[in-house]
């Protein structure tokens, strides 16, 4: 036997606030009650302070294989856990792409060994790898990645026939980063006329542009509605878009969802000035009004969950100039910290924030086990203190890269501790190191 106990919880789950203790059985949560008296081996008090389930990423980029010299699956999964993510899904543009089921195993072998945090990998798709997705295990792979937007290598699925017969017959959930290629080319061609090779940060939402990403959008949802796939589109940037998924059933009920990126609802064009590339991303950031709008779709449930689309490049690569400086930046040690920052504001409330960064990612993807705080559920937990500050500098980041686009910011909470399959892994700024992240399975059949 293994037991912890955590006692003086404020316990937040699933839209109620409550006093408790806590034990802890080895993985697994084993009682949840207002003074448990069993024989322990470690004893936690928590003074009141808030205790959530850990927080669940569907969108990150850790870089390996291939690219670890911007991060990797140890030293994201750190700043991850540390940030109070608890579990997280990754993308499959590495080198080499994870476009056949070996490469893909291949990477779930490296987090094995590697992850501090639990973990799944999306299988890739190509125009030409057809049947390696259709050999996707939809119970112990979080689902298919479509690029209909340009990405690494051989990523881009832009004929029309090859997404039609994936989304009628993929055996799993699609995810999809849309963006049309054409228009983002087209407006480019239009800055470099302009502009020259000197094209200002500030145009990157112009090329990357509102109707780029509603043109394939809505190109996707109507793909989805035509063949029945089980759609999920990524890091929704614009108004107009939100209007894509003005569906009110219950998420479980619901085959076309969407998800909302940190950056987007705490950015916004406005700031380029100040951020300069270390906030160029993927679709871009745009305006204050698409931010709103962005805000209200989560609250209205049109988007289902919160997450990061956490993606690293050095400090080198990010003080290049415009057109050769790679989109994305590093999120996960501060996405829970930024939204809690907007509960304060009043624009969002704890509950609603553990909702859509814990409960709805875990229904959404349908994980076993995972995503609350119920006895049987493993213990992912984050331990947050509401009356401890944190300020973002580059001596206490943990990613790689070594920045994030959050320095200097003082955020109002603190992450305490963080427990990941009842494992104290994080407590008051170290890291516990503790490899003993799982595989995440799903309840799909």
């Amino acid at each position: 036997m293994n037991r912890t106990i955590l006692r003086n919880a404020q316990i937040i789950n699933e839209g109620q606030r409550y006093f408790a203790d806590l034990s802890i059985r080895n993985e697994i949560i084993e009682s949840i009650g207002g003074q448990i008296d069993l024989p322990f081996d470690r004893e936690i008090d928590l003074n009141g302070n808030l205790l959530i389930p850990g927080c669940i990423d569907d969108q990150v980029h850790f870089r390996e294989p291939g690219l670890t010299h911007k991060a990797d699956i140890y030293t994201e999964s750190r700043a991850a856990v540390a940030g109070g993510i608890t579990s997280f899904m990754e993308m499959p543009n590495t080198v080499p792409n994870a476009l056949t089921q070996t490469l893909l195993e291949d990477k779930y072998a490296l987090a094995a060994e590697k992850s501090i945090g639990n973990y799944s990998f999306f299988m890739g798709a190509s125009n030409d790898n057809y049947d390696e997705l259709m050999r996707t295990n939809s119970e112990t792979v979080c689902g298919i990645k479509i690029f209909m937007g340009s990405s690494t290598g051989n990523m881009l699925v832009d004929n029309y026939h090859t997404l039609e017969r994936v989304f009628a017959n993929a055996p799993t959930l699609i995810a999809t980063h849309c963006e049309d290629e054409s228009t983002i080319k087209h407006n480019l061609e239009l800055a470099k006329e302009r502009y020259g090779k000197e094209i200002p940060i500030h145009m990157h939402p112009t090329i990357r542009s509102n109707e780029a990403c509603y043109l394939s959008s809505s190109f996707a949802v109507e793909l989805a509605k035509k063949t029945g796939a089980r759609l999920h589109v990524l890091h929704i940037s614009t108004e107009k878009e939100t209007g894509l998924f003005a569906n009110t059933l219950p998420l479980k009920e619901k085959k076309i969802t969407a998800e909302a990126c940190v950056h987007h609802l705490w950015f916004s064009d406005e700031d380029y000035a100040m951020k300069g590339n270390f906030i160029k991303w993927n679709p871009a950031i745009k305006t204050p009004e698409d931010r709103t709008a962005i805000w209200k779709a989560v609250l209205e449930d049109y988007i289902d969950v919160i997450a990061t689309d956490h993606a690293p490049h050095t400090l080198k690569e990010k003080e290049q100039d415009y057109q050769n400086t790679p989109s994305g930046g590093p999120l996960v040690q501060h996405a829970l910290l930024a939204m809690l920052e907007k509960s304060i504001q009043g624009i969002i409330t704890i509950e609603r924030i553990v909702e859509k960064m814990a409960h709805a990612p875990a229904e959404l993807f349908r994980i076993k086990n995972r995503g609350y705080i119920k006895e049987g559920y493993y213990a992912d937990l984050v331990e947050i203190n509401t009356k401890l500050e944190t300020t973002v500098t580059r001596d206490n980041v943990f990613y790689k890269c070594g920045w994030s686009p959050f320095e200097g910011i003082t955020f109002n909470h603190n992450v305490s501790r963080t427990f990941v399959n009842g494992c104290l892994v994080y407590e008051n700024g170290n890291i516990i190191e503790n490899k003993n992240g799982k595989r995440l399975l799903f309840s799909r059949l």
